[in-house]
């Protein structure tokens, strides 16, 4: 046990009151505590859950950093929901059953995983740690999870690739101009990226007030590093981005063109032979829709609560997706998870993989990349668990019966 201070004392105190409040409403009590306690740890191996690696991360990185993690959009409702979610399912365990050899592999587009645990794109790396993207590639080479790269990367993907001693998926953000959408697909084929994700859930941007509000507490000089924000200056924001250069981006007025339709997917199906995914997909109408246009699997995603002020959950998404695919398509989600147990009801709900992106961006801006294997080893863990307690041997073995929905 940890010996506290007085001063420790007094500030469980005081988060005590502060759980009773309105203001954790939306989230679980556990998951407020966590992300409050200031007796933070000192190295990954002293990690109870992921949490434990967003305590640090918030008392290591600059204000404006940590506020990228941990922005939603407007008030932060479909963040919220991203976790609060959880809670309307709950899973039914079964008793009695050998459950000693435990296998989590997973097959998507013909390759096998060791694990259905997926690390989402996200931008800036080089934000959180000093080797960015780099880190994260070698945690996932170390512990052989399926790595996608973001188009806007602080690391280039050749640089990415080499790291992780085997190809990526590739994120794209393809901008307004189509050139530059051609350029990119280019470049990750030929650096040997076999997947291709579409992200179109950000058409027209969104309004990140907590990143905004974060950035006002820090005092830092930003301009040498930033030359613009994503959505309001995206030219000057990708200028600098290992992806785009030699790119001219003088024209560039959007990350995602405001006008993208179905018809954009052939555009992109007749520019590369890698396999293409869609990220952003949460309807049934939309999942059928992409099965008509050819497209070759799904994320289900919200952006992680940053995308659109919905207030809905990617977990509360996720049925009518799957419904609408029926089984023709991979279809994987991402959006608050944060323990085994949300992995184990994705997957029961239908999903063939689930991607995670604060956890390991907490573990990346803690610790580096101890700091990510440390969160895949957690979560891995934390799935191998509620397997062995629900009876279910294998991920296939994980179905639709092993849950249950209450709207309360």
């Amino acid at each position: 046990y940890r010996v506290m201070t007085q001063e420790q004392l007094n500030r469980r105190r005081l988060l005590k009151f502060l759980l009773a409040s309105p203001f954790f409403a939306g989230l679980t009590q556990l998951d407020a505590a966590w992300s409050l306690l200031d007796d933070v740890i000192s190295s990954p191996e002293e990690a109870l859950n992921v949490f434990d690696f967003e305590a640090v991360a918030r008392n290591t990185l600059p204000p404006a950093h940590y506020g990228y993690i941990a922005t939603g959009v407007d008030g932060d409702a479909t963040l919220r929901a991203n976790r609060e979610g959880f809670k309307h399912f709950q899973i039914r365990t079964r008793r009695l059953i050998d459950v000693t050899d435990i296998d989590m592999s997973v097959e998507i587009f013909g390759k096998k995983w060791d694990s259905p645990i997926v690390i989402a794109p996200a931008g800036s790396q080089r934000g959180f740690h000093p080797d960015g993207e780099v880190a994260v590639a070698r945690a996932a080479y170390a512990k052989k999870h399926l790595q996608i790269l973001s188009t806007v990367s602080s690391t280039s993907v050749e640089e990415v690739i080499e790291a992780r001693q085997a190809p990526v998926w590739y994120q794209l953000y393809p901008t307004d101009q189509r050139p530059i959408a051609r350029a990119l697909i280019k470049r990750a084929e030929a650096a040997g990226c076999t997947v291709l994700v579409l992200t179109v859930d950000i058409q027209g941007g969104s309004n990140r007030e907590t990143e905004k509000l974060w950035a006002k507490r820090d005092t830092r000089e930003c301009s040498a590093c930033h030359e613009g924000e994503v959505f309001t200056e995206p030219k000057a924001y990708i200028a600098r981005k290992p992806m785009f250069e030699g790119l001219n981006v003088s024209r560039v007025t959007a990350i995602a063109p405001l006008d993208m339709t179905w018809d954009y997917i052939k555009r992109v199906r007749d520019l590369t032979s890698m396999t293409l995914v869609i990220k952003g997909i949460v309807t049934k109408e939309d999942a059928e829709l992409a099965v008509e246009h050819g497209v070759d699997g799904i994320i289900v995603s919200n952006h992680g609560g940053r995308g659109e002020e919905s207030g809905r959950a990617t977990i509360e998404s996720l049925p009518e997706v799957v419904e609408g695919v029926q089984g023709r398509i991979p279809v994987m989600v991402d959006g608050g998870f944060r323990r085994g147990t949300d992995f184990f009801k994705a997957l029961a709900l239908g999903a063939d993989a689930v991607a995670i992106g604060r956890p390991y961006l907490w573990g990346l801006g803690a610790f580096g990349q101890r700091g990510v294997e440390a969160v895949l080893d957690i979560l891995r863990r934390e799935l191998q668990t509620i397997m062995r307690q629900a009876g279910t041997l294998t991920i296939p073995q994980i179905s639709r019966s092993h849950v249950v929905h209450h709207e309360s």
